[in-house]
């Protein structure tokens, strides 16, 4: 473990209080998987359909104190596809810069058919749902960061890993993509500072109108 998620790790008992994080994530989160994997194995099989390859695409991320795991999505790419265009775009997000547009929308010529229509609608998230059971992530929290994300994090963005990553979050029921990396940033600080019953479960009643204007506003 990194130094810095040493020092993260040590503080954790400042966040103690979230005891009945991990029962709301089995008890709603197991019941959202159960009533979902009719539709994930749907899904799951119109992307083997549409190209060849596995249905579900896994990646290393970042999860609570700095521990790696690995996360489950629908794969909406083509197999093979090469990940520079995003650690380009993740580099010039961080530092404020544009980014190119066929990599911040669905135009993006990687992806598929199916895998557009996934994302438009967030779907492609629903596997996640397994890391939730599992206990690698929450249903509420910072989304979990993609390793080579991290030589752009200021020191304070560490604090974002006190608390599990989560299939939702304050960002995702404001203002989404149209967020900056510092903007982002702080409403996840807020999240671990704020954290609390009430609020998961009022970001859990935002989500779902959160994503169909999402859905709306995609290109």
């Amino acid at each position: 473990m990194d130094l810095s998620f040493a020092v993260i790790s040590e503080n954790a008992s400042a966040h103690r209080h979230l005891w009945w994080k991990r029962a709301l994530d089995l008890v709603v989160g197991g019941i959202c998987l159960a009533i979902a994997l009719p539709v994930i194995g749907l899904l799951a099989l119109l992307v083997k359909l549409e190209s060849p390859g596995p249905a579900f695409f896994r990646q290393e991320r970042v999860g609570r104190f700095g521990t790696p795991f690995r996360i489950f999505k629908l794969r909406t790419m083509h197999v093979g596809c090469d990940e520079t265009p995003h650690r380009e775009a993740a580099a010039a997000w961080f530092a404020g810069r544009a980014v190119d547009e066929r990599y911040k929308t669905l135009a993006d010529p990687r992806i598929t058919r199916v895998g557009r229509l996934l994302r438009r609608l967030d779907l492609d998230e629903l596997p996640q749902l397994f890391n939730v059971v599992r206990g690698e992530m929450s249903l509420v929290g910072p989304r979990p960061a993609i390793p080579y994300e991290l030589v752009h994090y200021e020191p304070e963005y560490l604090e974002r890993f006190l608390v599990p990553p989560g299939i939702t979050g304050l960002w995702q029921v404001t203002r989404r993509e149209c967020l900056s990396a510092p903007e982002m940033m702080q409403l996840d600080l807020r999240y671990v500072k704020e954290a609390s019953l009430l609020l998961d479960l009022k970001i859990l009643l935002m989500t779902v109108p959160a994503l169909v204007v999402a859905a709306l506003g995609r290109s």
